[in-house]
């Protein structure tokens, strides 16, 4: 081979070997430079799934923020300024994220506001991809109170059936003890005869009661006359009124009609017209009005009593619950007409309220929506009356 050949051979070889070695430099300098695929803040569909969720739906990353949330956890107030306000879910997050375990635990929870209220919740706390932690939090707080509602009343029931049964076991002993003493007979018999007038009384109220929680709503909803339940109620209690001379009065505007059951909207008036007569003081006035107040048709029932206060006006609706027990045995009370209010308006959607300054008088208000026939524009002249097809029923 030449020298010129050769030489000319040798410069291409270099050149292509700088090539090389350039095109290795450039190609790792390419892959210094282009990072690795990120890993996603949150797995696909997390977002859309926390948005529909009813219970509190909470993500954390590794750094103790939250990264989004459910709507309800923002409602419930357990996150604030991008983290968890609660220490104790912030601990159990920790905990999950070291150790990658799932935990669920039941707590009690402040609520927000600083009224010292608190709330009974369930936490379930699980890691979330690599980097995150998912904290469902779902409030129990009513579950709670009526299982407590539901544990009371059977205690209740049980103390307050024993109580007349018990009664009428001694006072039947004693019967048998004075046979031989007609007037001792008499005075025991009497007794045994307002035992059992209570017992049947308590159960009554308890099988009403309980058919009452039972239906949700109304199957077969007529349309009733407002004045006519007012007075079929008041039909009831005149000779009682009368006994203790305590004037009834009432004040229905016209044509005022709902939908539902006469004979639970006459017992619910009933009851509260009963309660005024039984705690009001002789020679006073209970009163009876019903309005149209917008789409609303509302029953007051007002007496003269000694008042109610403050805090016996958020228990008294609760079955059992008696202000004055003892003066509830010696009139007859069994602490469940005010529920059995609550449930009947409950039932025709409407509610019940309450007002009382605790001193002089007390209102009861029954609040249920309004049927078309009692509505500005809407003929009532062809609405039928509840009053002659009730009459025979309520008045057993």
């Amino acid at each position: 081979m030449q020298p010129t050949t050769a030489a000319i051979l040798g410069g291409l070889a270099g050149i292509f070997l700088s090539l090389l070695v350039w095109a290795a430099i450039v190609w790792s300098d390419h892959e210094r430079a282009v990072p690795a695929e990120p890993e996603p803040e949150l797995p696909p569909g997390v977002g859309d799934v926390l948005a529909v969720l009813r219970s509190s739906g909470i993500v954390v990353d590794e750094a103790g923020l939250v990264v989004t949330t459910s709507p309800a956890a923002l409602t419930f107030g357990l996150v604030r300024h991008g983290r968890l306000v609660h220490p104790e879910l912030a601990e159990i997050v920790d905990q999950v994220r070291r150790d990658g375990t799932i935990r669920e635990h039941h707590l009690d929870l402040a609520r927000r506001g600083g009224l010292g209220l608190t709330a009974h919740v369930q936490a379930r706390v699980a890691p979330l991809g690599a980097r995150h932690v998912l904290l469902l939090v779902e409030d129990q707080s009513q579950a709670r109170r009526v299982e407590e509602v539901r544990r009371d009343f059977v205690a209740n029931v049980s103390h307050e059936l024993k109580t007349p049964v018990g009664g009428i076991a001694i006072l039947a002993e004693a019967l048998v003890d004075a046979k031989d003493d007609p007037e001792t007979v008499h005075r025991f018999a009497q007794r045994m005869q307002t035992e059992a007038k209570r017992l049947s009384a308590l159960i009554q109220e308890i099988v009403e009661l309980s058919r009452l929680q039972g239906a949700s709503a109304l199957l077969d909803p007529g349309l009733v006359d407002i004045e006519d339940v007012v007075q079929l109620a008041l039909d009831h209690l005149r000779v009682g009124a009368e006994t203790k001379r305590i004037t009834l009065t009432d004040k229905v505007a016209d044509d005022l009609y709902v939908r539902g059951d006469v004979d639970l909207l006459v017992t619910a008036v009933r009851n509260l017209v009963g309660n005024a007569i039984t705690y009001s003081e002789a020679g006073t006035q209970v009163g009876v009005g019903a309005r149209l107040r917008g789409e609303t048709v509302e029953i007051a029932v007002t007496d003269q009593g000694p008042g109610i206060a403050a805090a016996e006006q958020e228990r008294i609706f609760e079955r059992f619950y008696r202000i004055d027990a003892a003066r509830s045995r010696s009139t007859g009370g069994t602490g469940l007409g005010l529920s059995i209010v609550k449930h009947v308006c409950a039932n025709h959607g409407g509610d019940v309220q309450v007002w009382s300054d605790g001193e002089h008088g007390s209102t009861f208000t029954i609040r249920l929506p309004a049927a078309p026939e009692s509505l500005p524009g809407r003929p009532a002249a062809n609405a039928p009356s509840t009053l002659d097809a009730s009459s025979k029923e309520n008045a057993r």
